[in-house]
């Protein structure tokens, strides 16, 4: 059994890579970090040039109709890069979301727009620091208005339209009416931008069917799970072989302070933890792309694992750079900032971890 990319994914892997390296450098990253953008302007326009958005989107709907392998490396490199832009919100959750409940209607309307850049999208479930459960949901909707407050949404600023939770239920909302107010929050990681959305009596239509909100959210925070381990492996990849490029080139007492064993021991744990998280997520890519019966195991395990990756690459980075490493100008921060927002993007670990068991169980029973 293969479980290498074909020769035509290697080379979209290398494009956008190519791309991001040369676009989207570390000085990028702190740009929107500091400054007052909603993401890097620049970047997500060549994304679009090289058909990013439009990927996972079939031709029908002006997309390039390629499988979820072809998505999954591209997550990997926007990973690498920390790149500040709406790739997970709007490539990620809304396009999925869309393809998986939108009506016809709602596919010809929003699916071209966002596969040549001109809408970006967004997921609105969040109501505050709690879990959202169906309990806790205060957002409405009914006769075809929304009314509600989402906190924080990711990339709300820029987006078009909006996934919301309301109740039991997922609705569509077009964010540039008058009846929707924004207001930007902070959050851990300054570079992509949060805000709060409040929905006072706003024209919404529902996406799937009546209270099938929840149901529908774990079908593609499943999905979504693989693609955000391919962008933490990336994120964890590119932390572990900068703490190796520093540990190469600083000297301490007379020697590099890679050849002392504490350090080597920090990079070989990085190492190991990589590649459990590389292995759990190509096997959900192999799951999401055949439909696999597996897949729902299979996406807990590579949320989990990828998480830990990042979380544990990211940390181990700016414990390998000393002092500097926490100093607002080492580079080191962008990683830790981004490996501690995905990690509660689509939901934290315990809750990954309880549904990871709840599945098992339900395997075995089986």
């Amino acid at each position: 059994m293969n479980f290498d990319f074909s020769d035509d994914q290697k080379l979209l892997k290398e494009q956008v890579r190519k791309f991001l390296a040369d676009k989207c450098p570390m000085k990028v990253v702190r740009r929107v970090l500091d400054g007052n953008e909603s993401f890097a302007d620049e970047v997500w326009k060549g994304l679009v040039d090289l058909g990013v958005p439009g990927v996972g989107i079939p031709e029908e709907y002006g997309g390039l109709g390629l499988s979820p392998l072809e998505l999954c490396v591209v997550a990997e490199e926007i990973g690498r890069a920390a790149a500040p832009v709406p790739f997970d919100t709007s490539v990620v959750l809304a396009t999925e979301a869309l393809k998986l409940a939108g009506s016809d209607a709602q596919k010809k309307k929003w699916l071209p727009e966002l596969a040549a850049g001109k809408a970006i999208g967004t997921l609105a479930v969040a109501e505050g620091p709690q879990p959202p459960k169906p309990r806790n949901v205060l957002t409405t909707f009914g006769a075809g208005r929304l009314n509600g407050k989402k906190v924080p949404v990711a990339d709300g600023e820029a987006a078009t339209f909006a996934i919301v939770v309301a109740k039991t239920s997922l609705v569509l909302v077009d964010l540039s009416q008058k009846a929707v107010s924004k207001k930007r929050v902070e959050t851990i990681d300054p570079a992509r931008k949060h805000c709060e959305i409040t929905f006072n009596d706003a024209s919404a239509e529902l996406l799937g069917g009546e209270g099938e909100g929840w149901r529908l959210l774990e079908r593609l925070y499943d999905a979504a799970a693989i693609y955000f381990a391919f962008a933490q492996v990336g994120g964890a990849e590119a932390a572990m072989w900068m703490a190796r490029d520093y540990a190469l080139q600083r000297q301490a007492f007379g020697r590099a302070i890679g050849s002392y064993q504490a350090i080597k021991h920090k990079l070989a744990d990085c190492y190991v933890k990589l590649e459990l998280a590389r292995s759990n997520a190509y096997y959900g890519a192999m799951m999401l792309t055949e439909g696999g019966a597996d897949l729902a195991v299979a996406a807990a395990a590579a949320r989990i694992a990828a998480t830990e990756a990042y979380d544990f690459a990211s940390k181990e980075n700016i414990q390998t750079h000393g002092g500097i490493g926490f100093t607002w100008e080492a580079d080191t921060q962008f990683h830790y900032r981004r490996a501690k927002l995905m990690a509660l993007s689509i939901g934290g670990p315990m809750a990954w971890k309880d549904k990871l068991v709840t599945r098992l169980e339900q395997k075995n029973a089986a």
